[in-house]
C-alpha cells in the first residue's frame, strides 16, 4: 500500500547504522519504485531529494558512468590530472535519487554493483588509483518494458533489469494506476483547482521542508537502531519464506506468471526507526 511505500522511503532517508564485525554490514538501504507512467515516480523522487539533507536528483537517460562516479580533469592552475566525484560520491551519507532508471545504459548500471553493496567506488584513471567512499540510499524510479506494467508477466518479466542488479534493491514497489472512482476523484478536483481555486478549506497543519530536513538530519545523528529480541525469529522466518520455492519471491509479487524470482541474497542492513 502507499503508507508503507511512504514508510519505507522514509527510511531510506533517514538512513541507519553501520555494524561492524566480521565485516561492514551497511546501513543504508536501496529502494525501486517501478510503475504504471502518471503515478508520481518522478515527484515523489523531488520531494525526496528537496527534504534530505544531503541528496543528489539525476536522471538514468542523462547520466554516464563517470558522472556517477568519478572523473579526472585538468587542474587549471598546476595542470596536473585532479580526480572530481560524480553524483554517488557527493550523496554519501545521504540519498541519491535517480529516475528513469530503466533508461541507463547497460555500461552505466554495471558500476551501480559495487556502490549498492560495498558503497564504496574504485577509481583507476591517468595514474589516480583511489577507492572513494559512496555511503548512499539509492531510490530508484522506472517503467516497465511497455510503459505499462502487465499483469500477466512476473515482476522480473516487467522490469526486466539484470537480476545481479535487482537483488541488490532491498525494495522493490509496485506503483499501478488502477482505474477507481474515488481516487480519481481527487485527482481530478486537485488539478481542476490548480486552475480554478475555490474558496480556502480547514487545513491540516504540515510540517515545512525546512523542519523536515532539520528532523531527518537530527535523526541521522542521533537515532542509532538496535534489533530487539522479539524481532529476531520474524525476521529469520521472513527470509526462509522468501528463499523457499514457490514463496514469497517466487510468486512474482502483484502480477501473474511467477515463474521468474529475483534471487534474494543474506545482504545486511539496518534502518532507523
Amino acid at each position: 500500500g502507499a503508507a508503507g511505500d511512504g514508510d519505507n522511503v522514509a527510511a531510506a532517508t533517514n538512513g541507519g547504522d553501520d555494524q561492524q564485525g566480521f565485516g561492514r554490514c551497511r546501513g543504508e538501504i536501496n529502494i525501486l519504485l517501478c510503475g504504471d507512467p502518471g503515478v508520481a515516480k518522478s515527484q515523489l523522487l523531488s520531494y525526496v531529494h528537496k527534504i534530505a539533507p544531503r541528496g543528489i536528483y539525476t536522471s538514468g537517460k542523462g547520466s554516464s558512468a563517470v558522472g556517477l562516479t568519478a572523473y579526472v580533469t585538468k587542474d587549471p592552475d598546476t595542470g596536473e590530472p585532479v580526480l572530481e566525484s560524480g553524483a554517488l560520491v557527493l550523496s554519501d551519507g545521504g540519498v541519491c535519487c535517480i529516475d528513469e532508471f530503466d533508461k541507463m545504459s547497460d555500461a552505466t548500471r554495471a558500476i551501480l554493483h559495487e556502490v549498492m553493496e560495498q558503497q564504496t567506488v574504485s577509481v583507476a584513471k591517468a595514474g589516480i588509483i583511489a577507492t572513494l567512499n559512496a555511503r548512499t540510499s539509492i531510490l530508484a524510479a522506472a517503467n516497465p518494458i511497455d510503459s505499462r506494467y502487465n499483469p500477466r508477466l512476473s515482476v522480473v518479466e516487467n522490469i526486466q533489469l539484470p537480476p545481479t542488479l535487482l537483488s541488490r534493491f532491498d525494495l522493490i514497489y509496485l506503483i499501478l494506476d488502477k482505474p477507481d472512482e474515488a481516487s480519481d476523484r481527487k485527482l481530478a478536483e486537485h488539478i481542476v483547482q490548480l486552475y480554478w481555486p475555490k474558496p480556502p478549506a480547514a487545513r491540516h497543519e504540515v510540517m515545512s521542508v525546512e523542519d523536515m530536513t532539520s528532523y531527518i538530519r537530527f535523526a541521522r545523528q542521533h537515532c542509532h537502531p538496535r534489533i530487539s529480541a522479539e524481532a529476531i525469529e520474524p525476521l529469520i522466518a521472513a527470509y526462509l519464506r522468501m528463499r523457499r520455492p514457490g514463496g514469497i519471491a517466487a510468486a512474482g509479487g502483484a502480477g501473474g506468471g511467477g515463474g521468474c524470482c529475483i534471487a534474494r541474497a543474506a545482504r545486511r542492513r539496518e534502518e532507523r526507526a
